[in-house]
């Protein structure tokens, strides 16, 4: 049998999940945090307990919590992915510049840590958002000289932005220190899928399981992208529509520029509707939502690799940190 024809009997579904590290893979629970490095000497595994909204709060109401998810969720990624560096092996470690050196003694360790998190996660969301949102817009602008149609120039940018995206996993795939990063992704993926066949979390169990998860972040991607296309074809089009003098500027760059600033304002909106469709397809099986994340399914063929028996060891040891007291809290 394949690897990937490896089957996965799905007992229940868990809001667990996490992201791969360097030498590691970071995982959240219900009500904790656990980064899991393997070094030299063997397994580091650091647990945080998670700050949970209060139930009345704002940032759990539906179409708001989707945009406090996201930025949290790349916040929490972004601090794993530098702890594990610090917790990498030797070898795998960058000696500090002069100007990190610099700055770290002007700001002393605490802030300088905070600074290097906060500008890591504005580089991370702004190359996301220049490369997959503004290069296809800017593209496509050059376009509305010769379609008039709304509706069709907004499906232009979003396969220009599809093509983008696809080229962009297909290549940093290919490069070799992104391999066992994607290892550790796979291993993230097969221990879930174990877990949420209800067997025991043994690596011999593990490595049954297939590498492919619908609940992955690169499902939520594309349908980022896709949610994208219907929400600037309408909110354009209404747009142009109670603006009549707007579409009289057409092909001008004083027209490209607005309405390149008009999508980038709807993306809070766009995060928030993908995350209320991702929540509700994690929740269930049918098949509107095997549409929706076999797309991304296919994408994890170049964002996963099979692991070792080392790497599913982190995996196994990065789940069991972040399993609940109650049994059954971290279900769907």
């Amino acid at each position: 049998m394949a690897k990937d024809e490896n089957v996965c009997c799905e007992k229940f579904k868990t809001m667990i999940g996490g992201q791969a590290l360097i030498e590691g893979i970071m995982m959240r629970g219900p009500d904790t945090d656990a980064v899991v490095i393997r070094g030299k000497d063997g397994l580091t595994v650091e647990c945080t307990p998670r700050k949970l909204n209060p139930p009345k709060s704002p940032k759990t109401w539906p179409f708001i919590r989707g945009v406090f998810n996201f930025l949290d969720s790349n916040i929490v990624g972004v601090k794993a992915l530098l702890r594990s560096a610090d917790l990498a092996p030797e070898e795998m470690q960058e000696e500090p510049s002069k100007f990190d050196l610099w700055l770290e003694k002007k700001l002393g360790s605490e802030k300088f840590q905070q600074a290097v998190l906060g500008l890591a996660v504005v580089m991370g969301l702004g190359l996301s958002i220049l490369l997959f949102f503004l290069l296809p817009m800017v593209i496509s602008g050059f376009f509305d000289r010769w379609i008039p149609n709304n509706l069709v120039l907004n499906l232009v940018e979003g396969l220009i932005r599809m093509v983008i995206f696809v080229l962009y996993m297909f290549l940093i795939s290919r490069m070799g220190e992104m391999k066992r990063l994607f290892s550790y992704h796979g291993a993230e993926h097969k221990t879930i899928r174990c877990y949420e066949a209800g067997l025991p979390l043994t690596v011999e169990n593990v490595r049954k399981m297939t590498r492919l998860h619908p609940r992955c972040g690169t499902s939520f991607l594309l349908v980022v992208m896709v949610i994208s296309i219907v929400i600037f074809s309408i909110a354009s089009s209404l747009l142009l529509s109670l603006a009549p003098g707007l579409d009289a500027m057409r092909g001008s760059f004083l027209y490209r520029l607005i309405m390149i600033v008009f999508k980038l304002l709807l993306l809070p909106i766009v995060v928030s509707i993908t995350y209320e469709i991702n929540r509700w397809a994690g929740k269930h099986d049918n098949w509107f939502t095997k549409i929706i994340t076999a797309p991304g399914m296919w994408m994890q063929n170049f964002t996963t690799n099979e692991p070792d028996d080392s790497m599913i060891e982190v995996g196994i040891a990065a789940v069991e940190a972040v399993l609940p007291q109650q049994e059954g809290a971290d279900r769907w």
